[in-house]
C-alpha cells in the first residue's frame, strides 16, 4: 500500500509489530481503514509498517483482539515538530532573535568610502553626504534613491562633474569626478636672468628676453645673461626674461679619506622579546632571560588592532635584538684616493643639480698623514649658472614740474 497524501503534514509514525497473529492485526486494521504502508516481514515473529498518528490510537482494540504488541520506532511529521519546538522553545526563541538581529546589523550602513576626489577634501563630501541622509548607522531603507542624492550633492559641492552613489552590502560608496579647471598661467613680474657664479657661457637659450652675452664668453657672478629690457630707446618695454643659460663652473674640493675604515657586520644570532601592548603600557609574554649578545642592534615591530578605520588601543609589540660587531678594515692609499673622488664627484653633482655635468677633474694636491689620504680636487662643472633678478622701474621725471621759488617778503612802509 502506497503512503497517504500529506503524510508527512499530518504526522506518521514507523512502528514494530510482535505476535503470532500479525496477519490477523493487519487485515482487522484495513477492515476499520486504517491507513498501513511499506509491511516488512523480520525474524522472529515481527514485523515493520508506517501508519498516520490519528490511526495509531485506534489499534488498541485490535491488539487485545489478536494478542499482538506494537512499539513505535520512529516519529515524523509536522506534528511531531510542533512537540519538539514546544520542548526547546527558549532555543527556538534565541535562534529567532540572532536571525533578527544578523539582519538588523545587516540593514546598517557600516562605512562610506569617499574615491576619486584630488582637490576636494573627503570630509567636505562626508558633511554633505550626511546632509543628504547618508552616514554610519544609518538604516539603509531609509537611504533615499542614488540619483536624487547625486543630483543634490552635485548642486551643493563646487568643483565637481559627476557623483555616484553606489550601495554595496553594508559600504556606501561615493565615486566623485572632479572638474577640470583650466591651467592657471603663473604671473611674473619684468626681470632679468644673471649670472650666480662665475664661468665660461657653453649654452645659451633665450625664449624671452634679449641675450646679453655670447657662447665661450666669461662671465662673472651678477652679469646679466639675459636682459628682460627689450624695444627700442623710444619705445621700451619689459618682460620676464626666460631661458637656459649653461656654463662651466670650477669647484675645488679639499677631502680626507681615512686608511681604517669601520663597519657593522651581523653574525646571524638574535633573539626576540615579545610584548602584549595597551595603551602606553606593555606586559612581556616571551623572550625572558638575559641578552646574551655584548653588542647588538634592536629593531621594534609594533602592531595594533584595527577594526574597519578604527585603530585600537591593544595590539603586540616584538623587539628583535641582533647580534652585530664592528669590524676594522684598513685600504691602501690608491683604494682611499678613489674613495675619496667618488664622494666628491657625489657632493658636487647634488649641490649643483640634476643636469650637472662633470667634464674634467684634477688632483692638485695629494699626500698621506696621520692615516689619512689628504687631497685637493679641481672639477670643470658644466651647470645651469642663471638665476632671476627682478627689474625695478625707474622714476619719470615730470617735464612741466618746476620747483617754485618762494617769493621775498615785501617791507611795511
Amino acid at each position: 500500500m502506497k503512503a497517504p497524501s500529506f503524510a508527512r503534514l499530518r504526522g506518521y509514525v514507523r512502528t514494530s509489530l510482535h505476535g503470532d497473529n500479525i496477519e490477523a492485526f493487519i487485515n482487522a486494521a484495513a477492515l476499520q481503514q486504517i491507513r498501513i504502508w511499506d509491511i516488512r516481514r523480520l525474524p522472529d515473529d515481527r514485523a515493520e509498517c508506517y501508519l498516520l498518528v490519528s490511526g495509531y490510537f485506534r489499534l488498541r482494540p485490535l491488539l487485545k483482539k489478536t494478542g499482538c504488541r506494537i512499539h513505535v520506532e520512529q516519529r515524523s511529521g509536522f506534528p511531531f515538530f510542533i512537540v519538539r519546538i514546544r520542548r526547546r522553545k527558549f532555543f527556538v526563541v534565541g535562534g529567532i532573535l540572532f536571525l533578527l538581529g544578523l539582519y538588523m546589523l545587516s540593514s546598517l550602513v557600516w562605512s562610506i568610502e569617499v574615491t576619486g576626489n584630488v582637490r576636494i577634501a573627503t570630509e567636505e563630501v562626508l558633511k554633505q553626504a550626511r546632509q543628504q541622509g547618508i552616514y554610519p548607522f544609518q538604516w539603509t531603507f531609509r537611504l533615499r534613491d542614488p540619483d536624487v542624492v547625486s543630483k543634490a550633492m552635485n548642486t551643493q559641492i563646487k568643483g565637481v562633474s559627476w557623483i555616484g552613489i553606489e550601495r554595496n552590502g553594508t559600504t556606501i560608496r561615493i565615486h566623485v569626478v572632479e572638474s577640470t579647471l583650466p591651467e592657471n598661467r603663473e604671473l611674473v613680474n619684468p626681470r632679468h636672468l644673471v649670472a650666480k657664479t662665475d664661468g665660461m657661457i657653453t649654452h645659451i637659450i633665450a625664449e624671452r628676453g634679449r641675450p646679453a652675452v655670447r657662447q665661450h664668453s666669461r662671465v662673472k657672478k651678477g652679469d646679466i645673461l639675459i636682459s628682460g629690457q627689450i624695444g627700442t630707446e623710444e619705445l621700451p618695454s619689459t618682460v620676464a626674461a626666460k631661458g637656459e643659460v649653461r656654463a662651466l663652473v670650477w669647484h675645488e674640493y679639499d677631502v680626507a679619506v681615512p686608511l681604517v675604515t669601520k663597519r657593522k657586520v651581523y653574525t646571524g644570532k638574535q633573539k626576540e622579546l615579545r610584548y602584549v601592548t595597551a595603551g602606553d603600557r606593555r606586559l612581556q609574554i616571551a623572550g625572558y632571560g638575559g641578552i646574551p649578545f655584548d653588542s647588538y642592534e634592536t629593531i621594534v615591530k609594533v602592531k595594533r588592532l584595527q577594526w574597519r578605520h578604527w585603530v585600537l588601543p591593544f595590539g603586540s609589540q616584538t623587539e628583535v635584538l641582533k647580534e652585530a660587531h664592528i669590524i676594522s678594515e684598513e685600504r691602501s692609499e690608491q683604494e682611499a684616493l678613489l674613495a675619496g673622488l667618488q664622494e666628491a664627484r657625489s657632493d658636487v653633482l647634488a649641490k649643483n643639480g640634476l643636469d650637472a655635468r662633470i667634464h674634467e677633474e684634477k688632483i692638485l694636491h695629494q699626500k698621506a698623514d696621520n692615516g689619512k689620504v689628504v687631497m685637493k680636487v679641481l672639477f670643470e662643472v658644466e651647470q645651469s649658472i642663471a638665476e632671476e633678478l627682478p627689474i625695478v622701474p625707474q622714476a619719470q621725471p615730470d617735464p612741466g614740474g618746476q620747483d617754485e621759488k618762494a617769493a621775498p617778503p615785501q617791507a611795511r612802509g
